[in-house]
């Protein structure tokens, strides 16, 4: 049983708190999934500078597979943010060597060789996914809150969970979205609500997921990427959609608690 996650890698860096950790969707998710008992593989590309090092270290020191992430001459990726209250404000975002991020065969050829590969929006590894899917290795998408942006058309034949993050109610609209995605390829799709839980279809039912509350609330960063990596967790270890839902709620119940986008401990 292995995962990887194919995609970004970045610094956020807090102004006003003078606090930086390595993140990313990728990053995230693989560290998570690595932390509930998944040997997970990191497919990327940071960069040479100071913030790179730390990224592969940081990556290393988690038990992560780091033998494709790539260290290529710039700078690594790094996003400009404040933390007022509980509130995020996002700053100048500075793409470095992402900007070039390409995946080669062999990349591809190794990710291939894990059961289930994740990957997002923002990780330029879309033309990837083909190859993944058609050699049996499942394939997981984070599709953000963009639910009209032309990849979930584009990738829709190669996703197998599609997960999508929702600002609206659990109403026809949403749950006829879902239907349309697992009527046209996925075999889950689901819709994440905030402190409102969750929704998945899965081609005969509507699941929905808990909400279990924070014993604190410190910083809501990564709390979709955990409920993405416990749900897989469920899905790589024989759980029902119930199952799956019911980790990724617990997960990130316990990310929204610390300061980094995943646990210290799990």
């Amino acid at each position: 049983m292995r995962a990887a996650c194919i995609g970004d890698n970045c610094i956020d860096y807090y102004r006003n708190l003078a606090r930086a950790y390595p993140t990313g969707n990728a990053v995230d998710t693989a560290v998570n999934m690595q932390k509930l008992g998944v040997p997970t593989s990191i497919i990327s590309t940071t960069g040479s500078d100071g913030n790179g090092s730390w990224m592969v270290e940081t990556l290393r020191r988690e038990g992560l597979d780091v033998s494709h992430l790539k260290v290529v001459k710039g700078m690594t990726a790094i996003t400009y943010m404040d933390l007022e209250g509980l509130d995020r404000v996002h700053g100048e975002y500075l793409e470095g060597v992402l900007a070039d991020i390409s995946f080669s065969d062999d990349d591809i050829a190794f990710a291939c060789e894990h059961d289930i590969v994740h990957t997002a929006l923002w990780g330029n590894a879309e033309a990837t996914l083909p190859e993944i899917h058609a050699s049996g290795t499942l394939v997981s998408f984070d599709y953000a809150d963009r639910l009209d942006h032309p990849l979930v058309e584009s990738t829709l034949p190669y996703v197998d969970y599609g997960f999508f993050s929702s600002h609206g109610e659990k109403d026809d609209s949403i749950r006829d979205f879902l239907q349309d995605k697992v009527a046209r390829g996925m075999r889950v799709a689901t819709a994440t609500f905030g402190k409102r839980g969750s929704l998945s279809w899965d081609g005969d039912r509507f699941w929905e997921g808990p909400v279990y509350p924070a014993a604190r609330l410190v910083n809501t960063v990564g709390a979709g990427d955990s409920f993405i990596a416990g749900f897989l967790v469920g899905v790589l270890t024989g759980d029902d959609v119930a199952g799956c839902l019911d980790r990724g709620a617990r997960i990130a119940s316990e990310v929204v608690g610390v300061f980094e986008p995943w646990v210290v401990t799990a």
